[in-house]
């Protein structure tokens, strides 16, 4: 994998480290397009700190930021940096199953 994706797949997973930007995403991807304070109302979250998991989590390429209506700001779910870290996590999961089947086998037969 190129550094560049190995740069975005630990991006996705530092954002994803974390139990309240994990629900900031599923709201986002239930209810669509939000304000933070939406998430706000539906969170129990305070509208501060969505505001800063939606800065952690617009830095990782997982939320885009789009103007709305009266200055107020929809955020929008990104899957380009999930697909990332997709294929990072398929990889390695290739690099081990090879070696992890050898030592299933070879404890079968002990």
């Amino acid at each position: 994998m190129r550094p560049d994706q190995e740069a975005i797949a630990e991006q996705v997973f530092v954002a994803l480290a974390d139990p309240s930007r994990r629900a900031i995403l599923a709201a986002l991807a239930s209810a669509g397009p939000t304000t933070a304070t939406d998430l706000a109302a539906r969170l129990p979250i305070t509208r501060q700190a969505i505001a800063k998991h939606l800065a952690l989590l617009s830095e990782a390429g997982l939320v885009t930021a789009e103007p709305g209506e009266r200055r107020r700001v929809r955020y929008r779910l990104c899957s380009a940096p999930m697909q990332v870290a997709q294929q990072f996590l398929a990889a390695m999961a290739r690099d081990w199953d090879g070696p992890l089947d050898a030592l299933k086998n070879i404890l079968d037969r002990a």
